[in-house]
């Protein structure tokens, strides 16, 4: 079973920084992407970030662009996600995806920017 713990979160003022982390346990076969999304209170879930298997590709959202940066290390099982330049607008719940024939879930990091 494929489990995704997240961590990293927490309370920043605006223009901090924070880095999350996503370790993965459990067996996956083959290759797969990892991202990240996020869910601010009343909103839908959105994109933020994805890396390919292999680190070479990525993807940002237009809104976090230049701010926020992925990254992933095979050997640890790890997804990161370095945030800087935070504004209150970043402020959400933050979760870490697994893509490959399904999506798998993280339970989500609290991420609350103050300004």
């Amino acid at each position: 079973q494929v489990q995704l713990v997240e961590s990293g979160g927490g309370l920043v003022q605006a223009g901090g920084s924070l880095r999350l982390s996503c370790a993965r346990s459990g067996r996956i076969f083959g290759s797969y992407t990892m991202g990240w999304f996020r869910q601010a209170p009343g909103k839908e879930r959105e994109f933020v970030t994805a890396i390919s298997w292999g680190g070479g590709t990525t993807s940002y959202a237009d809104s976090v662009k230049g701010r926020f940066t992925i990254s992933r290390d095979n050997a640890k099982n790890t997804v990161y996600l370095q945030m800087n330049s935070l504004k209150p607008e970043d402020t959400a719940v933050y979760y870490c995806n697994l893509r490959t024939r399904s999506d798998y879930w993280g339970q989500g990091t609290q991420v609350t920017v103050s300004s």
